[in-house]
């Protein structure tokens, strides 16, 4: 299963979501927060929790739970995305 930790302003996020659709790959979506250079402010702390225990407080955040594999970063989870759902 594929877990999107985004925020439905973030540019970012957007260019994960098209991907994701482009794939035809389902998804459950977490909104922990507004977007923001400095983290936006909080709207749902259980999936902020979840972000923050990745590591990092970023947007997007992908866990991809059959792989045991996550990933911060546009860029990277596109990358990945192409690679093992493409």
């Amino acid at each position: 299963m594929l877990e999107l930790y985004q925020s439905e302003g973030c540019p970012y996020s957007a260019k994960v979501r098209e991907k994701l659709s482009e794939l035809g790959v389902s998804y459950v979506a977490h909104n922990p927060r507004l977007p923001g250079d400095q983290g936006g402010d909080v709207t749902n702390e259980q999936a902020h929790d979840e972000l923050q225990a990745g590591g990092n407080d970023e947007i997007p955040y992908l866990v991809d739970t059959t792989r045991e594999e996550a990933l911060y970063g546009s860029d990277d989870i596109v990358d990945y995305l192409d690679e093992h759902y493409a």
